[in-house]
């Protein structure tokens, strides 16, 4: 297996936790899940459905790479610029998307697949490239993306984005749009 193969499996890998990932919380509501996993329907929670299978799929994907000896450079950079790069990259084209045609579950799920797929390009590219050396730096904006995560599933803002039209809410069950 090569380096190419691992992240096509990685794209489907990704895919399947992602819809996994979409109903963790339901399964198991705990305020330790809910800075990782999709609180409510918001377009800002959805976006936990990205990040998290990518971080998660990280390990998986450590593990095909060592055991197939593929030199995979710069990988905790590769893990940390692919996941909040797709979680910008999907905001950037759903948005505007959203706000022309409003919800759709086939384009969501359908950009959805097109963001892992480029995200793995952004690790593939990453891991290929000379030593970078950014492993601390890249640790630390993953684990300040989810502090970010968290504290605007406790505290939105008063916008669209945070708000979560199937249960006319913002956040995790406690700023109802009467607030």
């Amino acid at each position: 297996m090569n380096h190419k193969q691992i992240k096509y499996i990685a794209v489907i890998g990704i895919f399947i936790l992602s819809f996994i990932s979409h109903y963790i919380y339901n399964i198991i509501p705990s305020p330790f899940l809910s800075p990782f996993f999709p609180v409510n329907e918001s377009i800002w929670e959805h976006m936990k459905i990205i990040f998290t299978p990518i971080i998660i799929y990280g390990i998986i994907d450590y593990y095909l790479l060592t055991k197939y000896n593929i030199k995979h450079q710069n990988f905790i950079s590769s893990l940390s610029i692919s996941s909040i790069s797709s979680v910008i990259i999907y905001l950037l084209i759903y948005l505007p998307l959203y706000e022309l045609i409003g919800e759709n579950l086939f384009i969501s799920i359908s950009l959805l697949f097109i963001v892992i797929i480029i995200s793995q390009l952004i690790s593939y590219y990453i891991q290929k490239r000379n030593n970078i050396k950014l492993d601390i730096i890249s640790c630390l904006l993953i684990i300040i993306s989810y502090i970010i995560f968290g504290y605007l599933t406790y505290y939105p803002f008063k916008n669209y984005i945070f708000f979560d039209t199937s249960n006319n809410m913002y956040g995790i069950n406690t700023y109802y749009l009467g607030n």
